[in-house]
């Protein structure tokens, strides 16, 4: 009886390896799961470009990598995506700049009065060149974070109101204006004499409609896709006070499950579409225009004469 114990022993201790093999083999043969995180909606030109990258990453990665999207903040909201990222809790994101500057300081740098009302390609100088570097940098380092390569345009972001007609920026005195976080736009608020407030992008139209705030700055196309006409957005003025970029990171701990050919797939996956992705906001901005024009909200355009002159009453207090 004894021998025949040890036998069957013996036989489950020698199968134990070849079951943990065919384990790692079956874990091996497991897509890796790429958890994205967006607070803006599925008809948004951010997530329609992320969309697209995951589907043609998991394409080219032969299905070893498969994305998801969780739209409209239904893990989190960008404010909270950073801290999301290093718990753990999501592998990728593509929040805005000015989202993550409690963490990573550097990434306000779209707020120096320096860069008000610049050109689109000014912009892209400093992104893709050292600034856009150091700040990869930092969220290396910080949010334990690979960006992955060129920024996302969202587009130029405005004065929006809901209750009095904006002309100029003195029009804005006194107003309570939404922005979406950073010390950068609490301090542009201020300076035209407006009361800033920080509120998540998937609360704004409830917050608008209820008279939280009294305008916001965002975006054309983040106003038309949320349909805030309907929460009584009336006037825009379009002075182009900054670009608002997407900087799409994955987890460094994701990062590091991959080979170096993936590594280099998802890089210059990224790389090759990051051009379209640019043109497509930037027509999806001048349609989100004309569709807000035809829900009658009414826009100011300041001359590019005029710009200069707020750019030059900014540039003291830069420092």
């Amino acid at each position: 009886m004894a021998a025949d114990l040890t036998r069957r022993q013996l036989a489950a201790a020698a199968a134990l390896p070849l079951i943990a093999a065919g384990a790692r083999r079956a874990r091996a043969d497991e897509p890796l799961r790429l958890r994205c995180s967006l607070d803006t909606a599925p008809s948004h030109g951010r997530n329609i470009s992320i969309t697209d990258y995951l589907q043609k990453l998991e394409a080219a990665s032969g299905g070893k990598i498969k994305g998801e999207i969780f739209p409209s903040g239904q893990l989190f909201p960008d404010l909270d995506v950073g801290k999301a990222i290093i718990q753990g809790q999501i592998e990728m994101a593509a929040p805005g700049s000015w989202t993550i500057t409690g963490i990573v300081p550097n990434a306000d740098l779209f707020q120096l009065p320096a860069l008000y009302a610049q050109p689109i390609e000014t912009v892209h100088k400093i992104i893709d060149g050292k600034a856009g570097a150091m700040v990869a940098g930092d969220i290396a380092q910080k949010l334990r974070a690979h960006v992955l390569g060129p920024w996302l345009d969202l587009g130029f972001q405005n004065w929006y109101s809901a209750t009095k007609p904006i002309a100029a920026l003195a029009d804005l005195k006194g107003m309570k204006i939404r922005n979406s976080g950073g010390a950068g736009q609490a301090w542009r608020a201020r300076f035209v004499g407006a009361v800033p407030n920080t509120t998540a992008w998937p609360n704004v139209a409830l917050a608008l409609s209820q008279g939280t705030f009294d305008g916001l700055v965002s975006t054309n196309e983040s106003l038309a896709s949320g349909k805030l006409w309907e929460a009584g957005v009336k006037y825009c003025l379009e002075d182009h006070q900054f670009v608002g970029e997407y900087i799409p990171m994955v987890s460094l701990a994701f990062r590091e499950k991959l080979s170096h050919e993936l590594q280099k797939l998802m890089t210059e996956l990224w790389a090759a579409n990051i051009p379209t992705y640019r043109a497509n906001m930037a027509a999806a901005q001048a349609k989100a225009r004309k569709t807000l024009e035809e829900h009658g909200v009414k826009f100011t355009d300041p001359t590019p004469r005029q710009n200069d002159a707020e750019r030059q009453k900014m540039l003291p207090e830069q420092e």
